[in-house]
């Protein structure tokens, strides 16, 4: 249907009218006053028409059409389908608690839309799914909630859409802001309606939210599970948590949980078994809880028998290298052997202890960690050789160094040596023999230092700390400036500090593949005051187990493997770094090693690893984790005859939180701005009904307006051209 519209009143069209008729008038007497001559006569009436369209034009006419629809309209629900969707806090009567996705499945179920049928067309479609698992597409695409594209998505697609009702928790965490979505909502007369699927606040419960169990475990050694508790009761919950096997519980640790509030704690297990372990942390239900499913997670750990090896190189027989070496020779874990240079005198004999220092490449990738006591480089000591053998060991096989200064301050000596560059700290030359105190000094440790797995001498940060404010204290330390540039300070001097602050004491360092560690005090042995070995064996145990993490990542015969970083993500490049023995036992050199690797969605990866110059027997690769999930990595070398298998898992980036809230306030804001409403599960019927009962939608209008068309206002000045030109040909003046 179409039809002119005009701006002008009725009585100034029918003057216009008048005066048109006039106009014609004077047109046809101005031709028979020229003799009634053809062409004379073509441009008058050439000359009416343009006064005709231009008096037209002066009446702004609008051409109407309108379009009436015959099509039934168009009703969008979009369901989301988020991660997010399977918290469990849908409360309905008798204590009945869904989770949100659950509840969306059950409106489905019933087809709530079935009275919008009658007059319009229903689509239904889910939103921002969890990637899959099963093909590459899927995986690469990120996980999170996108409001704003499920909206814009439903404009684009359905040109006749009546209204959008969304049932959602309204968790975007994904795309651009849903409001600009439904700014084009409204300037489309397309209403919002949403339905906020879940409580704005938590429910009562209490949540085991994290346990973080190690990969792996050695049998006879105690193994730290660290755990975190989430309460959102509103009192104070005293209760427990347990390790469970098939066989029955392991371990118990009694908590406090304050009320809304956490706890993040250790605990500490001694595995009894070989093999790979299914255990559970439980924490049992409080009174009050709404949700009862969410107090246990089951995990994984291997246990498994290792022997760290470990080379102690120190000049005098010490109290704190005594003590150290009867420490390490009763750890059942660990395999010590001692250097002993006696300033003139000949090598420390006895049991575990070397002839010589192990001076081939061969010899000395066996050691997990080395301790370099009071001794430096000179006759009857370490040679640059002997040190470039240590740091290749370090920097190339992932292996621990730990220097332990002295008085005869041997350790700068080391400064200018091929280890130099290895030690954490910076020390003072003005100081070489360190610093002696009339009195007693203690640890202090930073905030780095209280829950580091180095300094954890108790099994929750608090106690730990008394613990190390309360250890006998020390009257010497060495002469100490800074720590160095990507060093981590773990603890420091109680009272000594100068320019650059507090005396570092206990400082950690990567190094290539390896791991340095600085003690700079030698009175750790005076910790045994009391209690015996209770600290001081607990302590250095901790050193050579986390110095030597990385090397036993994945091990197996003539093959080790260390990988970074240990806890990859999505999008991020793992290094792998493969150390490689022929049949004989020496590193492997000119050979070929081949990394295959299986990702989540079966996608196989081979690539071959570039050697390290240096005879080290290391090759090194790299590859992209794009999936998150388990990965199958398989390192083999065809000339060594060597074959390793290990498991890596990458995370994904976990946009979407499980037990948050719903974000109400957004859904109501896009609802509220397209002139639609908001609700909560309750109002599900309410809402259903307003859709149901929205207007016929009107005819849908196009307006032409002529008067203010560049091309209209064209035609004429062409029309005025031709009837000029005109004029010229047939001689009118």
């Amino acid at each position: 249907m179409s039809h002119w519209d005009f701006s002008a009143p009725w009585s100034v069209i029918a003057f216009a009218l008048l005066l048109w008729l006039g106009c014609g008038w004077l047109c046809w007497q101005n031709w028979r006053r020229r003799g009634t001559i053809r062409g004379i006569g073509w441009l008058e009436l050439l000359r009416f028409v343009i006064l005709t369209v231009i008096g037209f034009t002066l009446l702004k006419p609008e051409f109407v059409k309108q379009i009436i629809e015959t099509e039934p309209p168009q009703i969008a629900v979009l369901l989301d389908a988020s991660a997010s969707m399977t918290t469990r806090d849908v409360a309905l009567e008798e204590r009945q608690i869904l989770r949100r996705d659950e509840w969306v499945g059950a409106q489905r179920t019933n087809k709530f839309w079935k009275p919008w049928e009658a007059t319009a067309k229903v689509m239904v479609e889910d939103f921002s799914p969890p990637p899959g698992e099963t093909t590459n597409a899927a995986a690469a695409r990120p996980e999170g909630t996108d409001l704003g594209a499920a909206l814009d998505t439903a404009l684009q697609r359905y040109k006749r859409l009546r209204a959008i009702f969304l049932l959602s928790d309204g968790d975007w965490n994904l795309g651009a802001s849903p409001v600009s979505a439904a700014t084009r909502c409204r300037t489309r007369s397309v209403p919002i309606y949403s339905i906020a699927v879940g409580s704005e606040t938590h429910l009562p419960d209490l949540v085991l939210q994290q346990v973080n169990a190690p990969a792996y475990g050695l049998l006879g050694e105690q193994v730290s599970i660290p755990y975190k508790v989430q309460s959102h009761l509103p009192r104070e919950v005293k209760t427990s948590v347990s390790l469970l096997s098939a066989d029955g519980e392991e371990a118990r640790k009694e908590i406090t949980v304050p009320a809304f509030g956490e706890v993040q704690d250790t605990l500490v297990w001694s595995p009894r078994e070989l093999g790979d372990r299914t255990l559970r942390l439980n924490v049992p239900v409080a009174e009050g809880e709404l949700l009862e499913d969410n107090n246990e997670q089951v995990f994984r750990i291997s246990v498994k028998t290792e022997k760290l090896k470990v080379l102690v190189v120190e000049s005098l027989p010490r109290w704190e290298y005594r003590y150290l070496r009867n420490a390490l020779e009763r750890d059942p874990g660990v395999d010590v052997h001692c250097l002993l240079f006696h300033p003139g005198m000949p090598l420390g004999d006895g049991t575990n202890y070397l002839k010589s220092f192990p001076d081939t490449k061969e010899a000395i990738s066996g050691y997990d960690v080395v301790f370099l006591g009071d001794v430096g480089v000179g006759e009857n000591e370490l040679t640059t050789n002997h040190l470039a053998l240590i740091k290749g060991l370090v920097e190339q096989q992932g292996s621990g160094l730990v220097f332990l200064p002295g008085s005869r301050g041997r350790q700068m000596t080391l400064v200018s040596s091929p280890v130099g560059d290895m030690i954490p700290v910076s020390y003072d030359e003005a100081k070489p023999s360190g610093i002696a105190l009339p009195t007693e000094n203690t640890f202090q440790l930073t905030s780095a230092g209280r829950g580091h797995f180095l300094t954890m001498l108790a099994n929750d940060e608090a106690r730990n700390e008394l613990v190390w404010r309360n250890l006998p204290g020390f009257y010497w330390c060495a002469g100490v400036d800074k720590s160095r540039p990507g060093s981590e300070v773990l603890a420091v001097h109680s009272a000594l500090r100068n320019a650059s602050g507090r005396l570092p004491l206990l400082v950690t360092r990567p190094y290539g593949n390896g791991e340095t560690l600085f003690m700079g005090t030698d009175a750790a042995w005076r910790w045994r005051r009391g209690v015996e070995d209770k600290y001081h064996y607990r302590f250095w145990g901790q050193v050579v187990r986390w110095m030597s993490h990385k090397r036993h990542l994945a091990a197996g015969q003539g093959m080790r493997l260390v990988f970074n970083p240990e806890n990859p993500r999505v999008g991020e490049g793992v290094y792998l770094n493969a150390t490689v023995f022929d049949a004989s036992g020496l590193p492997l050199e000119r050979g070929r090693v081949f990394a295959t690797v299986v990702a989540p969605s079966g996608q196989t990866e081979r690539l071959e690893l570039a050697p390290v110059p240096g005879g080290w027997g290391l090759y090194k690769g790299v590859f992209p984790a794009r999936e998150g999930g388990k990965y199958k990595l398989t390192i083999s070398s065809d000339k060594a005859a060597r074959n390793l298998e290990t498991e890596i898992v990458v995370a994904r980036v976990q946009r979407e939180k499980v037990g948050q809230p719903v974000n109400a306030a957004i859904l109501r804001e896009i609802s509220d701005l397209t002139g639609g409403r908001s609700g909560g599960i309750r109002d599900m019927a309410e809402l259903v009904g307003a859709i149901t009962a929205l207007p016929e939608a009107k005819p849908q209008e196009i307006r032409i307006k002529l008067w203010a068309n560049p091309w209209w206002a064209g035609g004429i000045i062409l029309l005025l051209g031709i009837y000029w030109t005109g004029r010229k040909i047939v001689g009118m003046i």
